[in-house]
């Protein structure tokens, strides 16, 4: 068991979680927010490891669903201010079980977040864990399909008044579907307390240790910055990743279209990568990039903007002019597998091409 009981450590959290984010993953001051109102209270967040935890126990993951573009609003009233809380209540009444623990639905510096703040306002463990191993746009990024164990039942919960129960769905198109309806409804966002897990299936479809993860990055950053090192370079080494770009951001154009963030960036090189490109294609988070034309990294391996600090930049805050360098790592083994590129990969989102390990295209443009 790690308990994160000061500030220090909700930082390295936050902050290591954001870089693992890929540009999503939710507002990162949002996430600190919600961490340090548990502290401010005498509370703490416990993570601790599957084998920790009753073999009887229920295990649920509580998320946001929406985009991440900061122009959007909510449409309505605000009638219930938090959703989420709402959400795991319900949630509780509809399994007629009390929950034993709680799990993180993805990296970020929000959702990550989230998952500790609401172990911390429970009374509950935090599994040392998530289902995705960075963030990703869709509910169809979650490991649980890859091994058949289904997401329902779900309770879906907007600030503006909607509290839906899907206690089944036909496929995960449709529970896409509606969540992200819901969403668009509401303006922004819908909270989520879904995938009820017991033991058994847990042990099959969590990603381990990813939290501590976060804990480490984020503290590597830290430390870098008050040795004097640079941080960019330690998260390369604790990710066992690359850094394949550096330069100043040409352009940025995005959209809010259905419920995401969808666009594209480009990086002017300078350096080492002068009279280069990089172009990133996302969808709320990084999901392919190519310099000069040529691909460099593809979903689901991840693809981190970080500034000269070591601290990752999201998609919400990036913009024209500002200075980046872009590292890339191995996405969880699990996603590479026959399986999982059904569900994360190039032709899942649209793009004619064949999935190419990261360690195979950085061998080609470095």
């Amino acid at each position: 068991m790690f308990e994160i009981k000061d500030v220090k450590r909700a930082e390295d959290f936050v902050r290591g979680a954001t870089i693992l984010g890929t540009g999503g993953g939710g507002d990162p001051e949002e996430g600190l927010r919600l961490i340090l109102e548990i502290l401010s209270k005498g509370g703490s967040v416990k993570l601790v490891s599957l084998s920790e935890v009753d073999r009887d126990s229920v295990i649920v993951v509580p998320y946001y669903v929406g985009t991440i573009a900061p122009e959007a609003k909510t449409k309505k009233h605000v009638k219930i201010n938090e959703p989420i809380k709402v959400a795991f209540e319900e949630m509780e009444r509809i399994l007629g079980v009390k929950i034993s623990a709680v799990l993180a639905s993805e990296l970020g510096g929000f959702n990550a977040s989230l998952a500790l703040y609401m172990g911390g306002y429970m009374g509950l463990p935090v599994i040392d864990g998530d289902l995705l191993g960075r963030a990703a746009p869709e509910l169809h990024q979650c490991t649980v399909h890859i091994f058949g164990v289904p997401m329902y039942p779900s309770v879906i919960v907007s600030e503006t008044g909607n509290k839906v129960v899907v206690y089944e769905y036909s496929d995960i198109d449709d529970y896409e579907a509606i969540a992200r309806y819901l969403s668009v409804l509401s303006g922004r966002f819908v909270a989520v307390v879904d995938t009820p897990l017991r033991i058994n299936d847990a042990e099959k479809v969590v990603i381990k240790d990813t939290l501590t993860l976060c804990l480490k990055v984020g503290e590597a950053v830290r430390i870098a910055k008050n040795r004097g090192l640079n941080p960019v370079e330690e998260v390369v080494k604790i990710l066992d990743g690359w850094k394949i770009f550096e330069g100043y951001v040409k352009s940025y154009r995005y959209r809010d279209e259905k419920g995401f963030l969808r666009g594209e960036a480009v990086v002017e090189g300078i350096g080492r990568w002068s009279g280069k490109q990089l172009k990133t294609w996302i969808m709320n988070e990084h999901l392919m990039a190519w310099i000069n034309g040529e691909p460099a990294t593809m979903a689901p391996d991840l693809i981190i903007f970080l500034n000269d600090e070591g601290e990752g930049i999201t998609n919400t805050v990036l913009r024209e002019g500002m200075k980046v360098n872009v590292v890339v790592a191995k996405a969880a083994e699990v996603w590479r597998t026959k399986n999982g590129l059904k569900f994360f990969s190039p032709r899942k989102f649209g793009f004619d091409i064949d999935y190419i390990p990261v360690e195979e295209l950085v061998e080609r443009i470095i």
